[in-house]
C-alpha cells in the first residue's frame, strides 16, 4: 500500500505493507489522503529483499560523530547515492537505501525487525536533503510554544534542551512542547518564519501536526549560574549551522543551506543562555526573547 504524508506543508509517500504502514504510529497525525501531488518530494518504496552491497560504488564519507548515534556511510554512482546505516557508531548495517540523485525515488531494504528504525530514519534523512534547497532547514531542537511562538533551544546531545523545554513546562500554564528532537523551520517568501511539528521527536513521543511563528533561537550550556546574552550574527552563524541537518559534503546542498541560514539569522535573533536546570533559566530565557 501507498500513505501519503504531509510535514510542513511538504508531501511525501510511503510504499510498505499494510503492517509496516501500521507500525509508523509517529506519522499518523501527518497521514494525508490526498493523492500524489507534483509538490511531493519523494516516495521511499520498502523492498523485502536482501540489502545492496556498497561493492563498486564511489565512497563519499562516513559519519561516526557521536557514538550513540546511527553510523550513516554514503556512496555514489552517476546517477545514484547509496547509504548504509547502522544503529550505533559500532553496530553492524541495519538498513541501505539507494536514493535517485534528486531523492525523488528511494529503495528502503531492511533487517528483519527494523521496520521503524529503517523507515523513520529514511524519511528524515531524505526529507532533510529534499528541502535543502526550500529554506527549509530540520534543526536538531527541542521546541516549547507559548504565547503564540516557538522558542528552539539548540545544544549538541547532553546539553539540556529537553530538560531546559520541561523547565518552561513546570514555569508556565500556557507552554506546550511542539516537537523534542527534530522540528522543521520554513522561511516563506514573506519572509515570515514558522516551526514545525514533524513525526521525528527522538525519545519523547510528541508528534504535533502543528506550526507556530518563530520567536527566538537560544543556544544552551551548561553554567553554575543563569545568563543570557543576545549572540551577534557572526557569533550565532556556527551554532545554526551545528543544529541543522545536510550533506556538508556536497558543495551545492550547503550553499543553499549556508543562504537559508543567512535568511533566518536576518528575521530573527539568537541568544546564548547559559543556564542551571531550573525554572529560574526559564524565566529569564522568557523574558529575554519577549524584549
Amino acid at each position: 500500500m501507498i500513505q501519503n504524508y504531509r510535514v510542513a506543508d511538504f508531501g511525501f509517500a510511503i510504499e510498505a505493507t499494510e503492517e509496516q504502514i501500521k507500525q509508523l504510529t509517529n506519522y499518523a497525525p501527518f497521514a494525508t489522503e490526498q493523492a500524489e501531488q507534483e509538490d511531493f518530494l519523494f516516495t521511499i518504496r520498502v523492498h523485502d529483499e536482501p540489502m545492496p552491497s556498497p561493492e563498486g560504488w564511489e565512497h563519499v564519507y562516513t559519519d561516526t560523530s557521536d557514538d550513540d548515534m546511527p553510523r550513516i556511510e554514503m556512496y555514489k554512482q552517476a546517477d545514484e547515492w547509496l547509504f548504509r546505516v547502522s544503529l550505533y557508531k559500532e553496530s553492524g548495517i541495519v538498513s541501505t537505501m539507494r536514493c535517485s540523485k534528486n531523492w525523488s525515488e528511494v529503495k528502503l531494504y531492511m533487517a528483519d525487525n527494523y521496520t521503524r528504525f529503517a523507515i523513520d530514519n529514511a524519511a528524515m534523512l531524505v526529507y532533510a536533503f529534499a528541502t535543502a534547497d526550500k529554506k527549509t532547514l530540520l534543526f536538531h531542537s527541542s521546541v516549547t510554544m507559548r504565547q503564540g511562538k516557538g522558542f528552539l533551544f539548540l545544544g549538541h546531545s547532553g546539553t539540556g534542551k529537553s530538560t531546559h523545554s520541561r523547565q518552561w513546562l513546570a514555569a508556565f500554564d500556557d507552554a506546550v512542547l511542539l516537537n523534542d528532537d527534530n522540528p522543521v523551520v520554513r522561511i516563506l517568501p514573506d519572509n515570515q518564519v514558522l516551526v514545525y511539528g514533524s513525526p521525528w521527536s527522538g525519545k519523547t513521543a510528541c508528534y504535533k501536526n502543528e506550526q507556530v511563528p518563530v520567536g527566538a533561537l537560544v543556544q544552551l550550556a551548561q553554567a553554575p549560574e543563569n545568563t543570557i546574552q543576545q549572540l551577534r550574527m557572526t557569533q550565532a552563524y556556527p551554532y545554526i549551522l551545528a543544529s541543522v541537518s545536510g550533506l556538508k559534503v556536497l558543495p551545492q546542498m550547503m550553499d543553499r543551506l549556508y543562504e537559508a541560514i543567512a535568511a533566518l539569522l536576518e528575521l530573527k535573533p539568537v541568544y546564548k543562555l547559559e543556564c542551571l536546570p531550573n525554572t529560574d533559566a526559564a524565566r529569564l530565557c522568557a523574558q529575554t526573547c519577549s524584549l
